[in-house]
């Protein structure tokens, strides 16, 4: 996918009588903040923006052109209306490339488990995989087929493949994806019934 660029000037006036003027000729009023501290007050056309971040997520690296100086930044914060759901404010972060970075990258699962057709019911309970790399290394997103996972099975976070370059900081034994086996529970639970009624049975009889 190629990179979203965002075009964007710089913001003189700030406050919010001059960011509700911003936002009545359609635009948005935002913030670069840079890795060494400084940061930019900019502004940038809110239709633009909306269509830009359709399919981005926060570990995506966007070019924000502020007039004519190009920068990479991930999109940190957007602030929204409770009302109405509008855009109200958005904030960069900046990236320098050649200095790695850490971030959380979302985790994409797909497929259908095979356990789930054994009778298994699949759990997904980790969303996200904290990481450093280059920004160059950086993935979008992790993708995890499960299909081929079977009841009683699990997928931990030391088995996805990130590529050499790109250093998992989340703990290797948490869980990505598992299959629990429905049934054997089930079973399971019988079985105790039943061993309860049976020493019920065998006291019953010895009184």
């Amino acid at each position: 996918m190629s990179q979203v660029v965002l075009m964007a000037r710089n913001r003189a006036e700030r406050g919010s009588g001059p960011a509700r003027r911003i936002r009545r000729i359609g635009r948005i009023p935002a913030v670069l903040y840079g890795r060494s501290g400084q940061s930019l007050s900019i502004d940038l056309d809110a239709l633009e923006f909306i269509n830009g971040i359709k399919s981005i997520s926060e570990s995506t690296i966007v070019k924000v052109d502020i007039d004519g100086k190009s920068y990479d930044a991930f999109v940190k914060d957007t602030q929204r209306n409770i009302r109405d759901g509008n855009i109200l404010h958005v904030d960069f972060y900046e990236v320098e490339s050649g200095v790695a970075l850490r971030t959380r990258v979302p985790v994409h699962i797909y497929g259908t488990p095979i356990g789930v057709r054994e009778g298994g019911t699949p759990e997904f309970p980790l969303h996200e995989v904290e990481v450093e790399c280059l920004p160059k290394d950086l993935p979008e997103r992790i993708e995890v087929d499960v299909s081929a996972l079977k009841a009683n099975q699990s997928i931990h976070v030391r088995d996805l493949a990130l590529g050499e370059n790109v250093r998992v900081i989340t703990g290797g034994d948490q869980v990505v994806a598992l299959v629990k086996f429905a049934k054997a529970e089930g079973a399971s639970a019988e079985e105790e019934g039943a061993g309860a009624a049976s020493s019920a049975a065998e006291t019953e009889a010895k009184t």
